[in-house]
């Protein structure tokens, strides 16, 4: 496997550097992105820099007026954050489990993604961080759960503490202030696993239900439909009588989710397919409504049909356009809302982890960023909040930004970083 990583490292690097003749100069960003024609690749660009991590008191890029520190350090590869109300913070520690390669771009990818610590032995469990004396160091810590299968999304409601495993929501008892849970949980809804393998959850605001992120298979249905069903969607899952619905579909890979307060709506980012091109498509950030469908596989962005899938022109015509690009392949994993106040020179707008791109001739992402709002809507470009997780040469990942929540004290973000193993807390200066 090691031979390939280097075999792929080399091709993908002669490609991806032939591939930057010419690519486009500007990002797909913003309400009205400039999205390049698409490009068919045939051999995807595979780029992916090497897992360097953080040394010697270095440590990421802070906008002005911001500094950052770390949390809690020494973990194996921290995905996803939950703070609870006494303001233990949680974190999920997985890694993807990659299925067996059907062909030799399958065996390809998955070496290049090794080379980032992308794919591995997952922990498969969540440690519960505590910070008894305020000053944004955790003290303590201790193991909440362990041997789940890809743990990710969590959610505390009342007694009730909701894990998203990859192959399903599992329900445990819960009691306030306890560091573990204990018993297997009760299986509420099933998923596949595989693929886009990560099963984010929220609240709904009157806690009544759960929203899971379900991702698809593949990139752009290469198995067929059968297989993709009940994925590349946002499921609802009612609390009270445990059933689930799919509630928004066409999402390639929906990962953080999080509530706007002015309209009360459900935003989501979500990772758009490969292989057409640095910028093409965009991943976007976007509000989802009930029954809607955002294109996938047929289409991207607003009706540009993707002639390499068997087309739907009824579903195509159905599709509803995104809010908000998010540029090509930043893989935009982690989303939290952000009110105003709670960093010194950031108003109101949604805070974005971009974990980073592997497919693209110039790497993207690699930051977290921050979309401000206005009424409900985005309402200008995105502001960097930390930078610096990629060397200048492209070569080195010191870390890659995944999720994002506000810290307990509600004047401060933690963000995980599955490169670095380290939760980052950002601050005023």
């Amino acid at each position: 496997m090691e031979f390939l990583a280097k075999v792929a490292s080399i091709v993908g690097g002669t490609v991806a550097l032939a591939r930057r003749v010419g690519s486009p100069a500007h990002e797909a960003v913003g309400a009205t992105p400039q999205i390049p024609e698409a490009k068919k690749q045939g051999i995807m660009t595979l780029k992916m820099p090497i897992a360097k991590g953080w040394e010697d008191g270095h440590v990421p890029t802070c906008a002005p007026g911001l500094k950052v520190n770390a949390f809690a350090s020494g973990l194996d590869h921290p995905r996803w954050i939950e703070v609870l109300p006494n303001g233990d913070v949680l974190v999920a520690e997985s890694k993807e489990q990659a299925g067996p390669p059907k062909t030799l771009m399958d065996q390809a990818a998955q070496a290049t993604m090794r080379r980032v610590k992308a794919i591995g032995e997952s922990a498969n469990r969540v440690t519960l961080w505590r910070d008894a004396d305020g000053d944004g160091v955790a003290e303590t810590r201790e193991v909440f759960v362990e041997n789940q299968n890809q743990p990710f999304g969590m959610a505390l409601i009342g007694d009730d503490f909701y894990l998203g495993n990859t192959d399903g929501v599992v329900r445990f008892g819960y009691e306030a202030g306890a560091t573990s849970l204990s018993g297997d949980g009760e299986r509420l809804l099933e998923f596949q696993g595989h693929g886009h393998w990560t099963r984010s959850l929220i609240v709904s605001p009157d806690q009544s239900k759960i929203y899971v992120g379900v991702g698809s298979l593949t990139n752009i249905a290469d198995q067929g439909m059968e297989v993709e069903e009940g994925r590349a969607a946002i499921w609802e899952l009612d609390v009270a009588t445990g059933e689930g619905r799919i509630f928004a579909s066409g999402l390639r890979n929906a990962v953080g989710m999080a509530w706007e307060p002015v309209t009360g709506k459900l935003w989501t980012v979500v990772n758009e397919r490969d292989g057409l091109g640095d910028e093409t498509p965009p991943d976007y950030l976007t509000s989802v409504q009930d029954g809607g469908f955002y294109g996938w596989p047929y289409s991207y962005w607003d009706r540009v049909v993707d002639d390499r899938v068997p087309q739907d022109a009824e579903k195509v015509a159905n599709s509803i356009k995104p809010d908000y690009a998010l540029g090509g392949h930043t893989a935009s994993l982690g989303l939290c809302w952000m009110p105003a106040g709670t960093l010194p020179g950031f108003g109101d707008g949604m805070v974005i982890g971009q974990h980073g791109s592997w497919n693209r001739s110039k790497l993207s992402g690699y930051k977290l960023i921050f979309v401000p709002f206005e009424n409900g809507a985005p309402s200008g470009p995105s502001r960097d909040i930390l930078s610096g997780f990629l060397s200048v040469d492209e070569k080195l990942a010191y870390g890659r930004p995944v999720g994002v929540t506000l810290g307990a004290d509600k004047k401060s973000l933690l963000m995980a970083d599955d490169v670095g193993d380290i939760i980052w807390r950002v601050t005023g200066a």
